[in-house]
């Protein structure tokens, strides 16, 4: 059984549909008389309490038996109580909503483990980088059409269906290799299950989350996990928690505190590794979200 870590976690489980951005709802943080003027932070550390969002995606954070689990959810409890904030509650979204549904004051943080892409960084600001990510493919077990990668899919032309999660980066990465044959679908456990009934030959996505997610399943395997090229350049991915850009007290707090974990292999390890990840996962020193936000690593 894998190791639960949110003792003292709430859990508000949300069904969210289409976002209208011009209502603003009412973060956890508070938004009556006594807090106005003051920043996202501070209204956290007041009420001692915060909202993440989730995309459910295992094994970063999901919601199981009614607590929160998972690497992020890790991270996050311990780097929030470094900030005075005791109090976690969680909103389970979809993929698609987690950056419209922020900016609309729905919740105060992102916790999905959500690639830091340049089109991603005009909508919102990313911490640090926190995790490392490998891609893989779900196939079918015995990997009936011998695919390796994504060049593999786009050189068998039509004659493979390949399942993409919607808005996540294998989405594009399938684009712009002018895989046309794609089948979208909105969770980790949706592609999974599209493979599994022959629908699609194929899924994409992080190695480390279709490794855990398929352990115990006998009718798909994995691919040899795989850095995607596109047009020649390695295609880095790291992942982070992501803010409101206006938030920039908050984003600076929880670096700060997150250099205390990415900045200790034992530390970073405690958190992440009963969840799968290993060392390969710790972003180097001298990644930055700057670097990853201008598109130049890939």
């Amino acid at each position: 059984m894998m190791t639960k870590r949110t003792t003292r976690i709430g859990v508000a489980t949300a069904a969210v549909g289409t976002l209208t951005l011009g209502l603003l709802a009412g973060c956890s943080a508070g938004g009556d008389a006594e807090t106005e003027g003051m920043s996202t932070l501070e209204k956290a550390q007041e009420s001692g309490s915060i909202t993440l969002a989730i995309a459910s995606e295992q094994p970063y954070s999901w919601v199981e038996d009614g607590e929160p689990t998972g690497a992020t959810i890790a991270m996050h409890e311990q780097i929030f109580k470094s900030l005075g904030i005791d109090d976690i509650k969680i909103e389970e979204v979809d993929w698609n909503s987690l950056i419209p549904g922020l900016n609309a004051g729905r919740w105060d943080v992102i916790s999905a483990g959500m690639s830091i892409l340049p089109e991603r960084c005009e909508e919102a600001a990313f911490s640090d980088p926190e995790i490392m990510y490998t891609t893989t493919l779900v196939v079918p077990a015995g990997n009936p059409k011998d695919l390796s990668d994504l060049d593999s899919i786009a050189a068998a032309g039509g004659d493979v269906t390949l399942a993409v999660q919607s808005g996540a980066i294998e989405e594009g990465y399938a684009a712009d290799l002018g895989i046309a044959n794609t089948v979208q679908v909105d969770s980790a456990q949706a592609g999974i299950e599209i493979v599994q009934s022959g629908r699609a030959d194929a899924f994409a996505l992080t190695a480390v989350s279709m490794n855990w997610m398929t352990e115990d399943l006998d009718d798909v395997e994995t691919t040899e996990a795989f850095v995607q090229e596109i047009d020649g350049v390695e295609q880095i991915g790291a992942g982070s928690t992501v803010f409101r850009q206006e938030d920039t007290e908050l984003l600076e707090a929880y670096n700060e505190e997150l250099a205390k974990i990415t900045g200790d292999e034992a530390a970073y390890l405690d958190l992440v590794e009963p969840f799968g990840f290993t060392a390969e996962n710790l972003p180097p020193a001298d990644l930055t979200t700057e670097q990853l936000c201008s598109g130049e690593l890939g």
